[in-house]
């Protein structure tokens, strides 16, 4: 039976069965002998310094091995370096255990490290910390008068500094017949993937180790470890082949990688530390933001001013920045413009990529304003945004690689049942719940990174690909099986994928929606040469049925090589392996962004986003019952892994806009709702029609493949769509999220 190609085909998750049976391993599930567990103390105030530790009752617990702080830990070249990891964002890295000084509430103070968990959990209990507090600043809101630009470093190629402003802001702005000025805010979120934070470190001898780690990156790791602990980064092999969700919280190493690392040098054991669900809040989180907005059009509701400006909390040691202010040009013309984006060094922990960082963030404001600005013309919101359709990048005037929006819009409006609505706030009534409709866009950037692939045809004649990338949950073992084996013409049980490996060839971390476009485009560079090698061994074949034929006149398909015209004559990929002396053939490429073609172009993946609410007349309890997102992000390679995508986005939208935030008690400095019962997110109950649709998008410019990321385009424009619905349900207008139903009482 011939091959078939999968690309553009539902295919469902290759290690879907490892995953639910419970035979897939994560990083604190890997049997290893001799085991010791590290178990960690975390700070209980927020600034001030250490002045007395008191471990004699903790290491007098039989089965304790040894309880590390800041008094007796090894001496490290690290704690001189300012950059350890390909994510640190301008300042000085946050160094656990480095000295007496505490820098933020839940800081690590000790690991205690035992013959068990459950020791080493009871033994931290007995640890005694006496600290000097200093006064402490957590809250945002109380300090803006302190917000400051950011500082420069290398994350600024990432994130850019806010765009130049554009003719005369102000004076537009207070001459234009249509103008809206709002005030957005969102709380601090944090991540909260089902796997916790965990490390499983091998001592091998020698300076060498095996580290079973959660991260989104296992390269970036191994020389974070390498620089840390003075080691040659050979010596340094991260595993990752399991990652139970991430959203961003393991582009960085995170601190339980440090301190396990740092026990099995010190102790020449193995070690294993894992952080409970409360340690999970002690790093990592999305930064409370205030945004404002002033927006102008003239009489026919044509665009004339965009001012967006965005304050965002920072640590005290590092300068966290994110893409906030920008976006609003990038997707409306307008000849004026103004943006500015500031931080707030604060007393907490540097905060960290969260799915669609900054973007998530401004949409909510770039589009409640938009909305704003349609009922105060008389428009119908989807009208308004397509009289300010930009056909190329307003902000750049470079023309799109490619850019379906208008085709998700008219999707998306269709399968929704916009047209039907009744456009008066408050006109909907459905039993006795007010019903509202609503709808925002959405922008993310098309990323693409390096990466290097190996790529091999066996003597079995099947293809085994090497990279080190990992695979956080999205789908990117079985994607990559895809390309690869339409790209051979394989079965895609002839392809083997290996993965999570540092020692594999290089690949950046997961995140960013970049994957599919950066190893998928190393597979296609390694598989053209592959097949320039394998065809070149079976042209020089005496007698070859292909002997003469050029590369254009044969096609790879069921491991072999056929003549276009003659399916009778072909070479197997047995045969030529066989003739090589059975070695096989292999070859190592890099696969690499056209930096100076794409220069010429704005890359970015789109979405439209439809949301009906209800909202109970009289608890004001809001429910999202049904919701359309229509995408547009190139050639979809997998439908079945990118709809599971949009609908994993799509919940975390009602999530943000409806249910999650991290609470701060100002007057102790710390988060007090650190667990899943208090720190809500959806359940079941409160998810209910979502609707993925994807448009037709040919993109022949912006890689090899065609693709744009799918991860975060699905969230972008959801709570902004939920916030537009509210409004429209109840005419109260909620700029603040998480929108609490006290607000609509």
């Amino acid at each position: 039976m011939s091959t078939q190609p999968t690309v553009g085909k539902p295919v469902s998750r290759l290690e879907g069965k490892l995953k639910v049976t419970g035979a897939a391993k994560y990083a604190a599930e890997y049997d290893v002998p001799g085991l010791l567990h590290g178990y960690v103390v975390n700070s209980t105030i927020t600034k001030g310094k250490i002045v007395r530790v008191d471990t004699g009752r903790a290491k007098a617990v039989n089965g304790v091995i040894e309880v590390i702080t800041h008094q007796n830990r090894p001496k490290l070249a690290w704690f001189d370096l300012q950059y350890t990891d390909m994510d640190a964002p301008p300042g000085v890295v946050f160094k656990p255990l480095y000295d007496a000084e505490i820098k933020y509430n839940g800081q690590p103070v000790a690991l205690v490290v035992a013959t068990d968990f459950e020791t080493a959990r009871y033994a931290a209990t007995l640890v005694s910390f006496e600290y000097e507090e200093e006064p402490f600043e957590t809250c945002l809101d109380n300090n803006l008068e302190k917000a400051r630009d950011a500082k420069k470093g290398f994350a600024t190629i990432l994130r850019p500094p806010p765009p130049k402003p554009t003719g005369d802001f102000e004076g537009a702005f207070k001459n234009a017949p249509v103008k809206v000025e709002s005030e957005y805010w969102h709380g601090v979120e944090h991540h909260n993937p089902i796997e916790l934070f965990a490390t499983t470190t091998v001592y091998e001898g020698d300076g060498k180790l095996t580290i079973y780690d959660k991260t989104q990156g296992t390269i970036n790791n191994q020389v974070f470890v390498a620089n840390v602990f003075g080691l040659h980064f050979k010596d340094v092999r991260i595993l990752a082949p399991f990652v139970g969700g991430a959203f961003g919280s393991g582009l960085r190493p995170q601190y339980q990688l440090f301190l396990c690392v740092m026990a099995a040098l010190l102790l020449k054991r193995n070690v294993r530390v894992v952080l409970d669900r409360k340690q999970m809040f002690s790093f990592s989180h999305r930064p409370q933001s205030v945004q404002r907005t002033r927006f102008s059009t003239d009489e026919n509701g044509k665009l004339t001013g965009l001012n967006h400006s965005a304050v965002s909390e920072t640590s005290q040691f590092e300068d966290y920045t994110e893409q906030v202010v920008a976006w609003s040009h990038k997707l409306y013309p307008a000849p004026n413009t103004l943006f500015e984006y500031k931080l707030v060094p604060l007393d907490v922990h540097t905060p960290i990529d969260m799915r669609a960082p900054g973007g998530v963030t401004a949409m909510h404001a770039i589009e409640c304003t938009m909305d704003q600005l349609a009922y105060k013309l008389n428009l119908d919101p989807l009208e308004f945004r397509l009289r300010n359709y930009a056909e190329t990048d307003p902000s750049t005037q470079k023309p799109f690689t490619s850019k379906a929006l208008r085709e998700c819009y008219q999707k998306g409006a269709e399968k929704f049942g916009w047209q039907k609505r009744n456009p008066t706030p408050g006109s909907t009534i459905r039993r006795n719940k007010l019903v509202g409709y609503g709808m925002a866009t959405g922008m993310w950037d098309a990323y693409q990174f390096p990466a290097r692939m190996e790529a091999m045809i066996t003597k079995e004649g099947k293809l085994v690909l090497n990279n080190a990338v990992t695979d956080i949950g999205t789908g990117t073992l079985t994607v990559m099986s895809q390309i690869a084996a339409d790209e051979l013409g394989l079965p895609l049980e002839d392809v083997t994928f290996n993965y999570g490996d540092s020692k594999k060839p290089f690949s950046m971390f997961q995140g960013g929606s970049s994957v599919t476009a950066s190893t998928g485009v190393a597979i296609v560079v390694a598989a053209k040469t592959l097949k320039k090698k394998l065809f070149k061994k079976a042209a020089g074949i005496k007698n070859s049925p292909i002997a003469g034929a050029s590369e254009e006149d044969v096609i790879f398909k069921d491991g072999n090589i056929y003549l276009r015209n003659d399916p009778t004559a072909y070479v197997s990929f047995k045969d030529i392996i066989s003739l090589n002396n059975g070695r096989a053939i292999e070859t190592t490429n890099m696969g690499a962004p056209d930096v100076l073609n794409l220069r010429k172009y704005s890359k970015a993946a789109h979405s439209a986003t439809f949301v009906e609410v209800e909202v109970d007349k009289d608890l004001k309890i809001i429910t999202v019952t049904r919701a359309v997102t229509a995408v547009a992000a190139g050639k979809i390679i997998n439908p079945k892994t990118a709809r599971s995508q949009i609908l994993g986005s799509m919940v975390w939208g009602i999530s943000k806009a409806l249910h999650e935030e991290t609470i701060m008690d100002e007057k102790l400095g710390k988060y007090i709702n650190t667990n899943l019962g208090e720190y809500h997110i959806p359940v079941h109950a409160d998810i209910h029609e979502l609707d993925v649709i994807f448009a037709d998008e040919k993109d022949t410019l912006i890689n090899e493949l065609g693709v744009k990321g799918v991860g975060e385009i699905g969230l972008v424009a959801v709570p902004a769509a939920i916030a537009n619905a509210v409004y429209h349900a109840t005419g109260t207008r909620i700029t603040k999220l998480p929108i609490h139903f006290d607000e609509l009482l």
